[in-house]
């Protein structure tokens, strides 16, 4: 783990000097030094998932298809999507935004004397060492995200800028950042709150974060693909995720003949949470994927990012 980063560090710094710093220099953005290093990791971070995707995942995407896409439009928006995400352009709207000003909450509670809390130090002598210290935070951000995933599946809502993630009846590994802004930016100060209350290390939270996008990129993939039955139960696959999106089982549930929000497989990296909380789906089947009321009642989610992104506004107001 501390080869790992220290080659990381060793790119993201080659990376600052021959690129970064000479353009913000150029620019006249000095002052912005520190705040464009930081923005380089997250910048190399994207730029080495994409590489993944490009040469693992998009040829298994053409290896074992579930299906053929006929709309290649619906697909190019979702790669719009993961580009502005994946290269930090979404980050440095939440740095100049929320997350700002939720540093200068942080620094005022520092000034008052509040201690700093480290997950990590809780079992001195083994949450000290890297490996189990990452897994330790993995496993916690894990639960908050099924929290945070059951929440948007269980109130009208936060499912109405949700539903956009669901729209998509062509999944592949450029769906998952398909995403209302406003949805991605709750989730994303949520886990920024966790990450400082828990004192993860800046790098750590990069390869936090870094792990978990890159393993929710294949979860969305077109692929006929799964774990097997022991697998299946330890990470989150394509085939346990696609039943997820699937029209009429992932993301609803029917009582009293009435159709509510609800559904399963929750689960964001681990699947066991929804053991625990009873929303796990194992069965072996790769159903086609949408929202009812997109398929049944026509509803429009929008075909461009504008678009869908002006339409979850208005769900979110009633008026879509």
């Amino acid at each position: 783990m501390e080869t790992l980063i220290n080659v990381f560090e060793f790119l993201q710094q080659a990376l600052f000097e021959v690129c970064v710093q000479p353009f913000a220099v150029w620019a006249g953005a000095v002052n912005l030094l520190e705040l464009a290093y930081e923005g380089t990791g997250w910048l190399l971070v994207g730029l080495l998932q994409i590489a993944f995707m490009l040469v693992v995942m998009a040829p298994l995407e053409k290896i074992w298809p579930v299906e053929h896409w006929r709309d290649r439009q619906a697909v190019r928006v979702d790669v719009f999507y993961t580009l502005i995400h994946r290269l930090g352009v979404f980050k440095l709207l939440m740095f100049f935004t929320l997350e700002n000003g939720l540093d200068q909450v942080w620094g005022w509670f520092r000034v008052q004397g509040v201690p700093t809390f480290h997950l990590d130090q809780v079992w001195p002598g083994v949450t000290d060492i890297a490996w189990v210290s990452f897994v330790l935070y993995l496993v916690v951000f894990d639960f908050v995200h099924y929290l945070i995933h059951r929440a948007q599946h269980a109130f009208g809502p936060w499912w109405a800028l949700h539903a956009l993630h669901h729209s998509q009846k062509q999944m592949t590994i450029w769906s998952d950042n398909r995403n209302h802004l406003l949805d991605d930016a709750i989730t994303s100060l949520i886990l920024s709150i966790v990450a400082v209350l828990l004192g993860v290390a800046p790098a750590q939270f990069v390869a936090l974060v870094a792990l978990g996008q890159l393993s929710e990129s294949f979860q969305h993939a077109n692929v006929k693909f799964w774990f097997g039955r022991i697998g299946e139960r330890l990470w989150v696959s394509p085939r346990f995720h696609r039943l997820h999106h699937s029209i009429g089982v992932g993301h609803e549930t029917v009582l009293a003949h009435q159709t509510v929000l609800g559904g399963c497989n929750f689960g964001v990296l681990l699947p066991v949470w929804d053991i625990l909380g009873g929303t796990a789906n194992f069965k072996y089947r790769f159903d086609p994927t949408g929202v009812r009321d997109q398929v049944e009642l026509g509803r429009d989610y929008g075909t461009g990012f504008w678009a869908q992104q002006r339409l979850g506004m208005l769900r979110l107001m009633g008026r879509a």
